[in-house]
């Protein structure tokens, strides 16, 4: 349960800007999507990395949909990222967006990342939803190619989130967690285990920071203001992460 307040997105008088960020994977939204809409409006997150998004017969309409009925607009992925998916909320501008196909596998799922560079309170920040292979060895290399993503990206600060399919001691979460802030390490806030859904036994959906972002709180959003324990468990197979972050003021470097 939650045991104290997550912060509320903000301007702070130096020009920090405290945003909030939620990773979900919602199964193609293949079971309660009132749900699913309901527990995202209540974490009012201003950035949502989205796995398994809707890919197949009109997937443009049904992520619409979400956008819609959570009050965020699409800012890329999908299909054309093989399920990862970027929403934003007006609070952000949008400098640049890419969609990316990784190698295949014979016989496993397409995989993709959903990438973007916007700016919020005029801090350049680059991101990156993703969700990895199950296969072991797959998993560690599509890892090492995100990192060489995010280097591509050239921006002082990046938020990566995600469906690992990976515990925090496996290979591919510490080759991220070695580079970047794992947000629920650094400053743990509601509840840890985020699948499966219904009766939650591991972390493999996390969210990541560059060093310059400050961690203010992270975790599943369990006991939120309107996030019940029935919608959560009917919106989709996981539970959401939703982590509330400080990025820097605009600096000359920006």
């Amino acid at each position: 349960m939650v045991t104290t307040e997550l912060p509320d997105s903000r301007t702070e008088p130096d020009g920090s800007a405290v945003i909030r960020v939620l990773s979900y994977n919602i199964r193609s939204m293949r079971d309660d999507r009132e749900a699913l809409a309901r527990v995202i409006r209540a974490c009012a997150p201003d950035l949502v990395f989205i796995q398994e998004a809707p890919r197949f017969f009109r997937w443009r309409k049904r992520a619409a949909w979400l956008a819609a009925h959570t009050d965020l607009v699409i800012l890329s992925g999908g299909a054309t990222a093989a399920g990862p998916l970027l929403l934003c909320s007006l609070r952000a501008t949008v400098e640049r967006t890419e969609d990316l196909l990784l190698p295949r596998t014979p016989g496993l799922h397409r995989r993709g990342f959903a990438t973007a560079v916007v700016r919020i309170a005029g801090t350049r920040i680059g991101l990156l939803s993703c969700h990895l292979s199950l296969r072991h060895e797959e998993r560690v290399v599509q890892a090492d190619m995100l990192l060489d993503r995010l280097d591509a990206m050239q921006v002082e600060h990046v938020i990566v989130a995600g469906d690992l399919n990976d515990a925090p001691e496996g290979k591919a979460f510490q080759l991220l967690a070695g580079r970047l802030q794992d947000g629920r390490s650094v400053r743990p806030w509601g509840g840890e285990l985020t699948f499966p859904a219904h009766d939650p036994r591991l972390r493999i959906d996390a969210v990541f920071a560059s060093r310059g972002i400050e961690v203010l709180g992270c975790g599943v959003p369990s006991g939120l203001p309107g996030v019940t324990e029935q919608d959560l468990r009917a919106a989709t197979d996981h539970l959401p992460v939703l982590a509330a972050l400080r990025v820097p003021a605009l600096s000359s470097l920006a």
